[in-house]
């Protein structure tokens, strides 16, 4: 794989048991360019190896005045000259590419992974952590891998240079090949505890990316109330942190380096104090001492690589776990737990309900259902998992469908879907949502999101014209101006085309800013309502579409889903009165599964639970209007006794 081949067509199924799993992975994957990386460096290295012995055979030519002999050594200078200058050009080449693609390589999957999770991402690691990964985690990544084969390169010079030496002068050879070894082994005992400094050092720095994240996000909310102060505060306490444990993490890596530095110091002066009382002795020739000499002044650079790839490898053991959790992580729990399905699973027939196991929720096909939750983290949990991902955190439960049934809301493809999900419960890991009777976890991500669309409550607005946020996967059925109106957008569209750049005339065409900065919470709010009204989806999910607008606007809002949603299964989750009343059926959930189904007027006369999470009652209020209710009954009753 060249850099120009990038992207890949197919990044592969990662091993992402473990990080050193997913770095041998990353490896196998790329085994031609470490196979060329290694080569090219071994070139260069042996050139390096074999200039000692060339400056030795030079000096013995001096020395015994061999003029042939000195030419000899000329050509060998030459020839290692050139392999050197290749083997280090072809290296850095090879090595680059390998790095720039094992990084690609992981970005796609962790892009991939994105895709496929969602927004279900951000709930399940730490924003911060998602940033690191994708960022600095992977050129880490990258660096180990191409350090890999530089590394086995320098292993083969330094044993190339100790073996040559055991042959041209075997009594300093003797020395070089008893001192190499320790001085490559010597800084291991060191290596855990830099390896924990280090760690220590990126957890910091994650959690002081994520603090800085999550300000730059709600910066708008932080002057609102006079934060700024507080979260500079604390974001100057965590960089504060993150600066000490980087130095302490350096500490360690400069006494590391320094032994590199001192040890091959000390082997050199050893070599040259024992050559000379060889020389002295006339044991060996001035020559090999000048060999020896040189080549343990050679080594020190291929002894750096093994530094090198100490530190690349503590440096990216933890941040290719990182990538690992995250590339693990499946759509649903239960997916991870069940056994694979090897036949191909059918999208269910259009017109099915939307059966929750878990909760006993049913959305009939075809109708407007509102869900209310007491617990608004349980809604936005709920509706990912309406989408097919997980609702972490609740526990399994299979109580709420005698309340679906009791409500007298049953059908028989409502009845078939109950069945079904009643078996799926004792099956291994959290059952599934179903539509039509078919789970959605076991359906192509991309048959499921075509069939149910969730749209949460923080949606995000992609920078661009207001027809490329409209250019989305969609049946055809429901033009852009029609679900503009529905979302009562018309004073997007004028504030869109008043703060165009003159020439402008189609709203359509006007620029949205990153994220719809520009766009007051309302008014992103229902450009993304629009955005999925678009789509038409068979099931359309909402988490509290209308949060941000006035009652007013709000009404017509409900008006617009309602009609042009019509015939299509759609679920809203809210607890605003005007959409609940234009519901074609309401149900409560209290306590993880449904405690109540009817309409929104029903509910609200003979469920107390009900009316607390609609009308914001506290218990003396309740109470007070049970009273009341008792008292207007019985005068009721003596006025029809009189009459």
């Amino acid at each position: 794989m060249q850099i120009s081949d990038l992207p890949y067509p197919d990044p592969g199924v990662p091993d992402a048991r473990s990080g050193p799993r997913f770095l041998l992975w990353l490896g196998r994957g790329q085994l031609g360019g470490q196979l060329k990386s290694l080569c090219w460096g071994m070139l260069h290295f042996t050139g390096v190896a074999a200039l000692p012995y060339a400056v030795g055979l030079g000096v013995d030519a001096v020395v015994d005045r061999e003029p042939n002999g000195l030419l000899l050594v000329g050509l060998l200078l030459l020839v290692t000259g050139i392999a050197i200058s290749v083997g280090d050009s072809m290296l850095h080449s090879t090595a680059v590419t390998n790095w720039i693609t094992a990084a690609a390589r992981v970005q796609q999957l962790l892009a991939r992974k994105t895709a496929e999770l969602g927004s279900a991402l951000t709930r399940r690691v730490a924003a911060g952590e998602v940033v690191a990964v994708s960022t600095g985690d992977v050129e880490k990544i990258g660096w180990f891998v191409e350090a890999v084969s530089r590394f086995l390169a320098a292993v083969f010079s330094v044993v190339l240079v100790c073996v040559g030496l055991l042959f041209y002068a075997p009594e300093l050879g003797v020395v070089v090949a008893i001192g190499v070894p320790l001085i490559a082994l010597a800084p291991l005992p060191l290596l855990p505890r830099a390896t924990q400094r280090a760690d220590v050092q990126r957890e910091k720095a994650g959690k002081a990316t994520e603090l800085a994240s999550d300000t730059v996000a709600g910066l708008r909310v932080l002057r609102g109330i006079g934060g700024e102060e507080l979260f500079l505060g604390r974001y100057r306490e965590a960089s504060q942190e993150v600066r000490e444990a980087a130095v302490r993490s350096a500490r360690m890596w400069a006494l590391i380096s320094a032994i590199q530095v001192v040890l091959p110091g000390a082997l050199m002066i050893t070599v040259v104090w024992y050559g000379a009382t060889l020389v002295s002795d006339g044991r060996i020739a001035v020559g090999e001492l000048v060999a020896a000499f040189s080549a343990v002044a050679t080594l020190l650079y291929p002894l750096r690589h093994f530094q090198e790839i100490a530190m690349a490898y503590s440096f990216s053991r933890p941040s290719a776990q990182r990538a690992a959790r995250v590339l693990s992580l499946t759509r649903t729990d239960a997916a991870g737990e069940r056994p694979a399905r090897t036949d191909p699973v059918t999208a269910p027939a259009a017109g099915g309900d939307l059966y929750d196991p878990r909760t006993g929720l049913l959305a009939p096909a075809g109708r407007f259902t509102a869900v209310v939750c007491g617990d608004p983290d349980l809604a936005g949990r709920l509706a990912e998992r309406l989408g097919g991902h997980p609702m972490d955190g609740d526990p399994v439960s299979e109580a709420g469908t005698e309340a679906e049934a009791d409500a007298g809301t049953g059908s028989g493809a409502c009845s078939g879907a109950g069945s079904g999900a009643g078996s799926g419960a004792d099956e291994v890991g959290a059952p599934s949502v179903l539509l039509g009777g078919v789970a959605l976890d076991e359906l192509e991500l991309d048959t499921a999101r075509t069939l149910v669309l969730v749209q949460d409550k923080d949606p995000v607005l992609l920078s661009g014209t207001l027809r490329e946020l409209f250019d989305v996967p969609a049946s055809g059925a429901v033009e852009s101006g029609a679900a503009l109106g529905a979302a009562q957008c018309a004073d997007v569209l004028d504030a869109l085309l008043q703060s165009a750049p003159d020439g402008v005339e189609d709203p359509m065409d006007a620029r949205i800013t990153e994220r719809g900065r520009s766009l007051s919470g309302g008014q992103r709010q229902r450009l993304a309502l629009a955005r999925s009204l678009v789509t038409d989806p068979e099931v359309l999910v909402l988490d509290e579409p209308t949060s941000a607008v006035d009652s007013h606007t709000e009404a017509r809002i409900a008006d617009g889903i309602a009609a042009l949603r019509a015939g299509r299964t759609t679920v809203v989750l809210a607890s605003s009165p005007l959409l609940l009343d234009r519901a074609d059926r309401v149900v409560l959930i209290d306590g993880g599964t449904v405690a109540a189904v009817g309409t929104h007027r029903e509910l609200l006369q003979r469920e107390p639970r009900y009316r607390a999470v609609v009308t914001r009652e506290t218990d003396e209020e309740q109470r007070l209007g049970g009273l009341e209710l008792t008292e207007l009954a019985e005068a009721l009753t003596e006025i029809e006794e009189s009459a």
